[in-house]
């Protein structure tokens, strides 16, 4: 289909822009855990050389593994992990029970 094309309404247009660096980035962290493999998702995604686009990642790899873990110092300096868990409770309408 062309960029333009005629409806019952009227012409219309479609912008296409390519996504960001930082969107292409994590389109490919969600697909796969290797480095390589998201340089060449992203680069692809982008348009790019796979060469431009692997600095990128190894930068966002780097700060994302600093974050991803979570660890509280507790007294005398011990540190502990802390793990939240969401618990998710389904409640069912028809579920009501009656006493007799």
């Amino acid at each position: 289909m062309s960029q333009d094309w005629n409806t019952k309404y009227g012409p219309r247009r479609v912008r296409r822009d390519p996504p960001t660096l930082d969107e292409a980035i994590f389109a490919a962290i969600g697909i796969t855990d290797d480095q390589q493999a998201q340089a060449e998702i992203a680069a692809s995604l982008m348009g790019l050389p796979v060469e431009a686009v692997a600095a990128e990642v190894k930068k966002v790899a780097r700060t994302s593994a600093r974050s991803t873990t979570r660890v509280i110092a507790g007294e005398q300096g011990a540190q502990r992990s802390v793990v939240v868990e969401r618990r998710v409770v389904r409640r069912f309408g028809n579920d009501k029970r009656t006493g007799t």
